[in-house]
């Protein structure tokens, strides 16, 4: 994160080729999104390793597992997880509530891991962040090579096209008494979220950027990985995928 002083004021820029280290890094980050809905992601993960009929004790991978809630949760429906972050701050929080069957690791997604699991578990729109769309493919790639030869990936994106369709173009979130503002637009294939605030004296601008990767985009560089999609749901219920209705993009493979 570079800093610059401008009438006093400090301002804070996020690197906007690598956004995702600092601003996942940054506690502003976990303040800003402290009221996502939890329990609803507790009631996907039942669903989904209900859906994937998962063994007693299977070895889980949380992907970009930030804080570690959700491994905390897999861990508690009896699997051996661990999640893996890039963000060394996130990480350190999640450690503290590590056991012997959950772990935490600083990890980049676009590396392979040496472990093989029986399900590896992207969640919550945790992909398409890099500036070289290259890196998305690699990371595919890496997913299908941490598997065990039975083992299933789900990665949980948006649908870029109800997303596009219903974009909030301005507002203002105000969080632990933080007014962040926030613009969102479409530009050159990615959806940008940009975030101004002022805190302590401070001013902070980040920049959220994923590539509006669609079904059709996955299953391209899928193909091309060598990948077999196995199953598309729309929504947390594991509902059918509509293009245009659907909220999610929910897509099982091996």
């Amino acid at each position: 994160m570079s800093d610059s002083t401008n009438n006093k004021t400090q301002i804070h820029n996020c690197d906007p080729e690598n956004w995702f280290a600092s601003w996942f890094d940054s506690p502003y980050y976990h303040i800003l999104y402290k009221e996502r809905n939890y329990r609803e992601a507790q009631l996907f993960m039942d669903n989904l390793t209900h859906y994937l009929n998962l063994p007693e004790k299977a070895k889980v991978l949380d992907l970009a597992c930030g804080k570690g809630r959700h491994a905390i949760y897999l861990n508690q429906l009896g699997f051996d997880v661990i999640g893996a972050d890039l963000s060394e701050n996130s990480i350190a929080e999640a450690n503290k509530n590590q056991n012997k069957n959950l772990h935490f690791q600083v990890h980049d997604m676009r590396e392979k891991f040496e472990d093989k699991f029986d399900a590896i578990f992207n969640l919550f729109t945790s992909f398409g962040y890099f500036e070289n769309d290259e890196d998305n493919f690699v990371t595919l790639k890496a997913m299908k090579e941490s598997l065990t030869e039975h083992g299933f990936a789900v990665i949980d994106f948006m649908n870029v096209n109800q997303v596009i369709a219903n974009l909030v173009p301005e507002e203002v979130k105000t969080v632990d008494g933080i007014d962040f503002n926030i613009k969102r637009h479409l530009t050159d294939g990615h959806i940008y979220k940009v975030i101004d605030f002022h805190d302590q004296g401070q001013h902070y601008h980040f920049t959220e950027k994923v590539k509006a990767l669609t079904l059709n985009d996955f299953e391209v560089m899928m193909e091309e990985a060598g990948i077999y999609l196995l199953d598309i749901f729309g929504d947390y219920k594991l509902k059918k995928f509509h293009k245009t209705e659907s909220e999610r993009l929910i897509m099982i493979f091996k």
